[in-house]
This record gives structure tokens, sequence and C-alpha cells, in this order.
């Protein structure tokens, strides 16, 4: 039977879109089965859809609900009110390597991820934390699980926002086709694993507006975390924290 995996680069707030992303496995490999640029787009619906519709879309695209779903975002079985346990670990593991973590609280991302993570759970996927037994959700963090898939030494520089602080000294051009050039590392390596990515990501065009550019980066995004989801399937994955929250690492 082919597994599934389902990745979610999610909004921490309500104007920003969240990347999606459907990986399927069957007798030749993983392979992407879609990847979108929101919730919208994903569901066919005009309007924010309720996760619930989220893993229905997952089974109409994959032809069988997800084994797990991978999400980029700070998810607990308590409240959030300041940094977790499971963000101290991963910034103790990788902080050395500038992966360390935000700092969630109640607000940020708040009701948001609380309705993500309880209408998961009401849709049979709860969360695991020190443990996986499929159907589950993970919470990942793309960062550290990036130097697992390229072998890079540190933080790669390939979010829009940050590109001038990455590159102070560079031209506007420069800075993209620098972007350009880590974001086709990526899609390269993430290709690798799940065959279709590279075919389903090509390269924004360098006029391209930057809700275009941040559209490819939250897509991006999703896969990096529907392939988490497929290394924890793999027992590859460590969680970092406690019974209560962790993040999930190659």
């Amino acid at each position: 039977m082919a597994s599934v995996v389902l990745g979610i680069d999610a909004a921490w707030t309500e104007r920003q879109p969240s990347g999606v992303a459907v990986a399927v496995h069957e007798d030749a490999g993983w392979r992407l089965a879609g990847v979108f640029g929101s919730y919208a787009d994903f569901t066919g619906q005009t309007a924010a859809a309720p996760p619930g519709h989220l893993i229905a879309a997952s089974a109409r695209i994959a032809g069988r609900p997800p084994d797990i779903v991978a999400v980029d975002m700070p998810l607990s079985r308590r409240p959030i009110t300041t940094r977790r346990e499971a963000d101290n670990a991963v910034s103790r593991a990788f902080g050395r390597r500038k992966c360390s973590t935000h700092s969630p609280g109640p607000h940020r991302p708040g009701s948001i991820g609380r309705d993500l993570q309880n209408h998961l759970s009401i849709s049979g996927y709860p969360l695991a934390t020190l443990t996986v037994s499929p159907p589950c959700t993970i919470e990942v963090y793309p960062h550290p699980a990036l130097l697992a898939l390229t072998g890079a030494a540190e933080r790669l520089p390939y979010k829009v926002g940050k590109r001038r602080s990455y590159w102070p000294a560079a031209t506007g051009l420069d800075r993209l086709e620098r972007l350009f050039t880590v974001w086709r590392s990526i899609c390269l390596a993430l290709d690798a694993q799940i065959g279709g990515v590279a075919a389903a990501l090509p390269l924004p065009a360098p006029e391209s507006s930057n809700a275009v550019l941040k559209s490819f980066e939250d897509k991006l995004d999703a896969i990096v975390c529907a392939w988490v989801g497929i290394e924890t399937i793999n027992g590859r994955t460590k969680p970092y924290g406690d019974a209560d929250a962790a993040i999930w690492i190659p």
C-alpha cells in the first residue's frame, strides 16, 4: 500500500498564505503529487479552508489520506505561552549552525496554531511528540532539516525577505541571482529524494513580484516539510523536546 505525506508550511498570521505539498510513495519510490501556494489553491475553495478539508484534498490528490502531516508551526499539547523545551532543545543542538528557533507565544501563532492542531486531531491526526504512530501530525523546522538534506555547514540563505541582510553589498539583481542559486540547489536535493520536484518548481522570472517570489519560497518549504515526514516514516528523524511538544529533525 502506498504511503502519503502532507507537508504544510503554515503561516503564523491570517494575512499570509500557507504552502502545501503532497508526496506519495509507490513502486518507483517517492514522487511529488502536488504543491500549492495556499490552502485555497490546494482545496479549490475561494475562502481559507479548515484543516479538515486539507485532509480530504490530500486524499483526492494522492488517492488515500496521508499517513503523516508534517507542519512547520509551533504545536503543543499544552497552551503555548512562551518558549518550549522543543525550541530550546533545537537551539542548543543547532544554534551554532545558525538554526535556532523563533520564539512562539500566546498570540503568535496563537489561535491559528491551536485551530490547525485541533482540526487535525479531530480529523484523526493527533500530535506526535516523543514517538510516532501514524496517522499523526508532527512539528518540523525546515532550517535544520535543510542541513541534513544538503550537507550545508550552516543555515541556508534562502528566505526572500532576508536577501538584503544576506548580501548587503550586492546589487538587487545580484542578490536575486544568489537567492535563485540557493533555491536551485535545494530543489535539486529534494528532487533526488522526491521525484518531480524540479519539474513542479521552475524558478520564477527575475522580474517577478515579491508575492510570486514568496509563494515559491512557501512551496519550497512545504516540500521540505513533506520530506521530513518521509524521513520520519523511514525512521530517520529525531524528536527534540518533551512529551508536550517536539520538533522532528532528520
